[in-house]
Parts: structure tokens; sequence; C-alpha cells
């Protein structure tokens, strides 16, 4: 009988433990759900602060990004291209910032002054290119400068400016153009390069990007990087390769390299 007791007992006691237990999580449930509807509340609040002082600073600097433009084409239509760019580039800023015209057209526009106002070696805002070019490249038995090779699906945005073969290493030297507000550049590990005698070489090293997962920013729309990527040596019996790099559309074909 006793034995009874204890065990009616206990089992009331495991009930009231569980209702308790239940109680407390639908009270737990209850003020998540109203720390999360705060939050949410708090979010669309600073998201809508956010976009008020976006906003005020756009019409701010609309004239200031109008008056850029006007001056870049008075001094374009004036010859006086180095100035123009200037201005440009000074409008672009503005624009990647605060979305006034259609940043790609200003990009080609920047893009088409180089050469003109004579900083087609640098090229438009290069970043850290002197991490890229050589002081001597004398010891290479090949070597094709500017070749603009470009790749398979992305020709308007890479291209390659040089190629060197050498006893011990194949470089080639990239050269990619930012088109969007800012975008990551990074290099797959796995990329390689594939001609007829030699088979797959795979990279050794690079200049100036990064290897996933690390990444390289380009910031501004209408900077270019250049960089290096860096393989062992082909065979002398190999006249042409190509570069592959693996979930990219960075693949180019028929290389020369002899």
């Amino acid at each position: 009988m006793r034995r009874a007791r204890f065990y009616m007992s206990l089992v009331v006691l495991v009930a009231m433990g569980l209702t308790m237990s239940a109680q407390y999580t639908q009270t737990d449930r209850i003020a998540h759900g109203l720390l999360n509807g705060i939050n949410s509340v708090l979010d669309a609040q600073e998201r809508k602060q956010r976009a008020e002082i976006h906003a005020r600073e756009k019409a701010q600097y609309q004239t200031t990004f109008n008056s850029a433009m006007d001056e870049a084409r008075e001094l374009e239509e004036n010859g006086k291209y180095a100035e123009a760019l200037a201005k440009y580039e000074e409008a672009s800023v503005l624009n990647w910032k605060y979305g006034y015209s259609d940043q790609f057209s200003l990009t080609r526009k920047i893009t088409s002054l180089y050469v003109p106002a004579c900083r087609s070696i640098d090229g438009p805002s290069v970043i850290n290119n002197d991490k890229t070019i050589l002081e001597d490249y004398s010891g290479y038995h090949f070597m094709r400068e500017n070749p603009i090779y470009k790749a398979d699906n992305d020709a308007d945005h890479i291209q390659i400016v040089r190629v060197c073969c050498s006893d011990t290493e194949t470089r080639v030297e990239l050269e990619y153009e930012n088109v969007e507000k800012a975008i990551y550049a990074s290099v797959p590990p796995e990329t390689y390069i594939k001609a007829k005698k030699s088979g797959k070489l795979h990279l050794a090293q690079v200049q100036n990007i990064s290897v996933k997962p690390a990444r390289t920013l380009i910031e501004q729309p209408y900077q270019k990087l250049r960089f290096a990527l860096i393989f062992p040596a082909l065979s002398l019996q190999d006249s042409e390769f190509e570069l592959k790099m693996p979930g990219k559309v960075w693949n180019f074909k028929k290389i020369p390299c002899k």
C-alpha cells in the first residue's frame, strides 16, 4: 500500500514538473518572439534612418556630380583629356555611391580617355601595379607583351597582357577591370595551364591577387587590377597552351609560348 502511494506521489510530481517545464518553455518562446519582434522593428527603423541619410546626401552632392560631369565634357571637347579624365573620375566616385547615372557608361568613358590622356601605361587606377611588373624580363626565352588574349565568356573585363616563358617557370600577367560598384577578386588554387607535351601544370605562385578563400577588394568601378599567375615551365616542344580557372569564366585558349 505504501509503495503504491509512493509511486502515485512520484507520478504526480513528474506530471507537475512536465507542466511547469511546458509553461516555462511557452513563456520562453513568447519572450523570444517579443525580442525578435523588437529587433525587427529596430532594424527597420535603422534601415529607414540610413535610407533617409543616404537620400539627403544624394541630394546634397547632386550639384557636385553635375558640375563635375559638365566640366569633364567641356574639358574633353577642348582636348584637355588629362583634366577631363580627372573630373570624370571624381564624378564616378559620387555616382558609385549615390547612383546619379549609368555607371557602366561612365566607366567606359573613363577607360576610353586613358590613351589620349597619356596614361595608357598605368591604366585606370591600377591597384598596386608595381607589384606585378618586373624590372627585368631578360631571363625569359619567350615574352610577348599586350597580346590581349581575352577570356571566352568575360571578354570585356579580363585579358592577358603579358606571357613569359623560361626554363624554370611560365608567367602569365593579366588585367581585370571592375565595372561594378565593388567586387572581390580571387584565384582558385586549382587553376592550371595545359599544353600538348607538358600536360597539366598547376598554379605555383600568384602576385597582386589573393588565392581562395582569401579575396582582393577592387573598390571603385573604374579600377583595374593587374596580377600575375606563375606556373612550372612548359616543354620547349609546346607552341601554345591554355589557362583554366575552375569555377570561373576566366578561361583562355591557344596562348602562344613559342
